[in-house]
């Protein structure tokens, strides 16, 4: 039976203009940069929306933050919960301690340390669980059993159209865009990425590691696939694309592609000598997908969402040493 959004209320772009004035006050409005030595290389013009320079450095901090706003504006009170590799758990952690309340975050045993420390630097209780999609939706079970409110991770349209207002700002900084790209995990960025463009009449396109290539298949074979075991660097893109997240990609994104470990690796070190930035491998997979197909990209004007730094430089000049 084919998976689709029809069973759920899908938000628009009307939406995401409206959680962008919500959360305004508490995001960082990131840059989009470009470098015209770059541009050369890739045979196209890429503008790469900052979102590495996010606070708690990355993305989701926008979703957490619209997740925990649209409570607070509906008078309900109490500490919330949700599963995350890491840089969601970080960001509703921060999201949550600024509205009083603490997070509960389930977290596979194998998440990156730095990912550890920013949760509870953050100020969220963590709670490990086996590292397999089923551990983690059994651990946030478990702790909304508890009286924790649950703040899912993606598939979940306050999430959704958090997430979508990165998109929505780099289409006001940077004009003429033909195509925005965004790394694929559980579908949140892209998800409201593809909504703010399909209104706005620009393409969507996806990139994911060959390792957790869920989203990729399920589009090939018209039906969400109900189980994978991810092998990757890109630890943030490891998750299960959700259900509403892979109706909304069915509809609105053009494709998703797949790229190789070591194309990853090239990728970050890549951006490291344009930009002098260190980002995470899950950041890397929209540069390198414009690397290896030329023919969707060359001679565009491209968008690209960068979507967070949260790694080890020692972790990062390994990475990229390894590398061919």
């Amino acid at each position: 039976m084919q998976d689709t959004s029809e069973s759920y209320e899908v938000p628009d772009i009307s939406d995401i203009r409206k959680a962008h004035q919500r959360i305004s006050p508490s995001i960082r409005q990131t840059p989009a940069i470009n470098e015209k030595a770059l541009d050369e290389l890739l045979q196209c013009q890429v503008w790469f929306k900052c979102e590495h320079l996010q606070r708690t450095g990355a993305f989701k901090f926008r979703g957490a933050s619209n997740a925990i706003a649209l409570l607070r504006e509906s008078g309900v009170r109490g500490d919330v919960a949700t599963h995350s590799s890491g840089n969601h758990g970080a960001a509703l952690a921060l999201a949550a301690r600024l509205d009083g309340r603490t997070a509960h975050v389930v977290m596979p045993e194998n998440a990156s340390p730095i990912k550890i420390e920013a949760v509870q630097r953050y100020g969220g209780e963590i709670h490990f669980c086996e590292a397999t999609q089923s551990a983690r939706e059994a651990g946030l079970a478990k702790l909304v059993t508890a009286g924790n409110i649950p703040i899912p991770p993606y598939d979940d349209n306050a999430i959704i159209i958090g997430q979508g207002t990165a998109a929505l700002e780099l289409l006001q900084q940077v004009s003429g865009l033909e195509l925005v790209i965004t790394p694929v995990g559980g579908g949140g960025l892209i998800s409201g990425t593809a909504l703010v463009a399909s209104g706005l009449g620009v393409r969507t396109i996806g990139a994911e590691p060959a390792g957790a290539a869920d989203t990729a298949t399920s589009l090939k074979q018209g039906s969400r696939v109900d189980s994978w075991q991810p092998e990757t660097i890109a630890d943030g893109l490891r998750a299960l694309v959700g259900v509403r997240n892979f109706g909304i990609i069915q509809n609105h994104v053009e494709a998703v592609l797949t790229v190789t470990e070591d194309e990853i690796r090239n990728a970050m070190s890549l951006f490291w000598q344009y930009f002098r930035m260190l980002i995470e491998p899950s950041s890397a997979v929209v540069l390198a997908a414009v690397m290896k197909h030329p023919e969707l990209f060359s001679g565009r004007n491209v968008g690209a969402i960068v979507s967070g730094a949260n790694i080890d430089p020692l972790d990062w000049a390994k990475l990229t040493s390894e590398s061919t």
